[in-house]
């Protein structure tokens, strides 16, 4: 059964940092475009970041420069670790398995718009002013 599994959300003051961790269960993330994307109430969901195999990144602007995205192969692991922070930034966040090629073709794009091999079940992130 193929699971991912999100934690580390919260709740933190503007200017603040959390960092998100998720755990892939039955897949083999350097075989995947792995990655990223938010779903504030009420809007549409918008990729974050993407990694792919090789440790190539891509961010979505309004996170570049204060978003970090990782993986630890050995661990099977991907993080998000998220600095600066503002209330903008306040959704759930889903951790997402895309088909490998799209990180070339569309990198953090890709989990809001192709089928996705997997998704976590999410983990709140809110930020107040």
């Amino acid at each position: 059964q193929v699971q991912l599994v999100e934690s580390g959300g919260g709740s933190v003051q503007s200017g603040g940092s959390l960092s998100l961790s998720c755990q892939a269960v039955g897949l083999i993330i350097s075989n995947h475009c792995m990655g990223w994307f938010r779903q504030a109430p009420g809007e549409e969901g918008e990729g974050v970041a993407s990694i792919d195999s090789s440790g190539d990144t891509s961010y979505k602007d309004s996170v570049e420069g204060r978003f970090a995205i990782t993986q630890d192969n050995a661990e099977n692991t991907v993080s998000l670790q998220m600095n600066s922070l503002k209330p903008e930034d306040t959704a759930m966040y889903y951790c997402a398995a895309a088909p490998r090629e799209f990180c070339a073709v569309m990198g953090w794009g890709a989990f809001t718009h192709v089928p996705l091999d997997a998704r976590g079940q999410g983990t709140m992130v809110t930020v107040s002013s």
